[in-house]
């Protein structure tokens, strides 16, 4: 029994600063796309080459994912933790630096550091993820904890979009330079917790000595049916997750009567509802199967997309929102948008668990091939980037709410692989 409540006591430090990492992950992930709008009015450029940035902070997971699982596996999770954290204030400092760049360059100079954070992202992600899920005993118990992790990560989605729409005011003088606030914090945050991990002894539960190749776990992870459609299933869910709020946001900051500040704090609202479901998922993860979760919430996310397709944009409704006068004084009250933006916001409610239920489905029964799955899983998180700027491109051509046919095709899919796909066929032996 004491050994037990020891064990249990030496869990807590580690659940700590990896729901930590979670927060911060989600705030510099949460600047890309925002950027975007800075992108598009300093170099005057499109959808598709205003979410470049964000395109270049997802597509670094493609490269560093595998990497990333063989890293862990030799150095283990605080010093992977360690060395993220170091990358992570290098890629916001390059960015920093494309501020003070000249115009000529500026844009090259933003995109390389949005690429070097995406490192950092993707090497967070691994240590976080298959962690939270040890350390919460895996199965429902381990889905539950990462929903918390996810309720935190939601915290900073929730600030990072409002905050870049309250700074850069007014779209049509946006420049880099507005956002150096939100610079200065990320790497402020990652100086601090460079310094936390560094002090707190980090439990190593899943870094085991293998005889065989990261090549050979990973073979043998592609051997199972439900990791595979899983591993599509995140492709496709970050794809909807990053796509879903930041289209809306590019839309509602063309709306004459509704702006930047007002489209970022609606888009927080997004991330907001997140926070609420992933807080609704950590008290009944361990009640409710991940399937479930995921199989409901997708249908429902894909009625609320079909009545923000076919509602009209002249129907109005009221949110509450942070509004910012015309002498730059903020306020917080009701502001009128179109109705196909409040159903957008509620599909917040629904993206909220499905990262915790894909992965707690994806891995079932995989053992000791686990954390080379995770590195696979990374590399499909890219998904972040290259569906938004599809839909982004989409938009440019046919219009914002056209765009949002892609998020019907990806919400079908996550319907499917809560049904169908994520069916284990087969598992690996104990002994392995």
């Amino acid at each position: 029994m004491n050994t037990t409540t020891e064990q249990n006591k030496n869990r807590i430090v580690p659940i700590i600063m990896m729901i930590a990492l979670f927060g911060m992950i989600a705030f510099v992930t949460n600047l890309a796309a925002p950027m975007g709008l800075v992108l598009k009015q300093q170099f005057a450029v499109s959808n598709f080459l205003g979410l470049l940035g964000n395109l270049a902070n997802f597509i670094a997971y493609a490269v560093m994912g595998i990497p990333g699982g063989i890293l862990l596996q030799r150095v283990g999770y605080k010093k992977t933790a360690l060395i993220a954290v170091v990358i992570g204030f290098l890629g916001v400092f390059v960015q920093f630096l494309s501020g003070h760049s000249p115009e000529s360059a500026a844009f090259a100079i933003y995109l390389l550091g949005a690429f070097i954070a995406g490192f950092s992202m993707c090497l967070l992600n691994i240590v976080v993820n298959p962690m939270l899920n040890t350390l919460g005993g895996g199965g429902n118990k381990g889905n539950q904890l990462i929903q918390v992790g996810g309720s935190f990560n939601s915290v900073m989605a929730t600030f990072t979009p409002a905050f870049v729409g309250i700074l850069i005011g007014e779209a049509a003088s946006a420049r880099i330079s507005d956002v150096f606030p939100v610079m200065y914090i990320a790497m402020g945050v990652f100086a601090l917790v460079f310094l936390v991990l560094l002090a707190v002894n980090i439990p190593e539960p899943h870094v085991a000595k293998t005889k065989e190749s990261m090549g050979s776990l990973m073979s043998g992870a592609l051997k199972f049916r439900h990791f595979v459609l899983g591993a599509v299933a995140i492709f496709v869910y970050v794809g909807v997750e990053v796509g879903t709020p930041y289209i809306m946001q590019y839309w509602l900051t063309d709306v004459p009567t509704v702006g930047a500040t007002i489209a970022g704090f609606v888009t927080g609202t997004y991330w907001f509802l997140m926070l609420i479901g992933r807080l609704l998922g950590a008290s009944l993860g361990s009640k409710i199967s991940s399937k479930t979760m995921l199989s409901t919430l997708s249908m429902v996310g894909l009625i609320l997309v079909l009545a923000a397709i076919f509602s009209s944009t002249a129907n109005q409704v009221a949110l509450p929102v942070l509004q910012k006068s015309a002498a730059g004084a903020l306020s917080f009250g009701m502001a009128q948008v179109p109705i196909n933006a409040l159903f957008i916001v509620l599909v917040g409610l629904c993206t909220s668990i499905m990262w915790g239920s894909i992965f707690n489905l994806a891995v079932e029964g995989l053992g000791k091939y686990t954390p080379a799955a995770s590195g696979i899983f990374m590399t499909m998180v890219c998904g972040g980037g290259i569906l938004p700027a599809l839909q982004g491109g989409i938009a440019d051509s046919v219009g914002y709410i056209a765009s949002y046919w892609v998020i019907i095709v990806g919400l079908a899919y996550l319907l499917f692989y809560g049904l169908v796909g994520s069916k284990v066929t087969k598992r690996a032996p104990e002994s392995e």
